[in-house]
Order: structure tokens, then C-alpha cells, then sequence
């Protein structure tokens, strides 16, 4: 079947239109699992955030996360995931955990409660 970048979904055959829908479905169940795993590792950061404040330890640990990336990108190439994509992915959620770590210390050195937010 040849398509055109102008045909929409809705001109596809139904047996392709169901297809279409049980991927996405399994898309959009990845997509809320992603999101909710992310949610559980940002409480974990959260509470190593506080740990680090409390005891004045550096909100990044460029060791620790030189290792993390070296695992995910292993890990990426073990299930076939572009390691490069793993590592930027893996980058931008450090980058965003040492940026609540930095506020739980200044909260904390500034006498108010930690952040508790992700």
C-alpha cells in the first residue's frame, strides 16, 4: 500500500487503523509508566537531596555520575537503545537533580524547610 505524506489515518484500512491504535495504546502505557517510574526516582533524589544538605555534602557527585552514565549507556546497548540518546536522556535528569539538590541546600542553610517538590 503506498501513502502519501497529505492521507490522514482515517483514510488508512481498518485493519491498519487497529493496528495503529493497539501500538499506541502500548505507547501511551510506556509513556504513563516512564512518567510514573521518573516520579519515584525524583522521591529517592529527593531524599538523597536532603541527606547531602543536612550533612553539607556537594549536590553533584561527578564520579557517581560518570559511573551512572558509563551502566546506562552498557545497559542501552544491551537492549538495543541508541547508548548516545540513553546518555543525553540520563544527562538532562542529573543536570535537573542536581538543580533540586542545590535548592534543598540553599533551603536548608537558609533556615527554611528542604523542597519537597521534584
Amino acid at each position: 500500500m503506498t501513502t502519501s505524506s497529505t492521507s490522514s489515518t482515517s483514510d488508512a484500512d481498518p485493519a491498519v487503523r487497529a493496528e495503529l491504535a493497539r501500538l499506541r495504546d502500548s505507547i501511551d502505557n510506556i509513556d504513563a509508566a516512564v512518567v510514573h517510574m521518573l516520579a519515584e526516582r525524583f522521591k529517592c533524589t529527593q531524599q538523597v537531596g536532603r541527606l547531602k544538605a543536612v550533612h553539607r555534602l556537594p549536590p553533584a557527585d561527578p564520579a557517581r555520575e560518570a559511573r551512572q552514565i558509563a551502566r546506562l549507556r552498557a545497559l542501552a546497548e544491551d537492549a538495543k537503545l541508541d547508548p548516545a540518546f540513553a546518555e543525553t536522556f540520563l544527562n538532562f535528569i542529573i543536570a535537573e537533580v542536581i538543580r533540586h539538590h542545590e535548592r534543598i541546600a540553599e533551603d536548608t542553610g537558609n533556615g527554611t524547610a528542604p523542597a519537597t517538590a521534584p
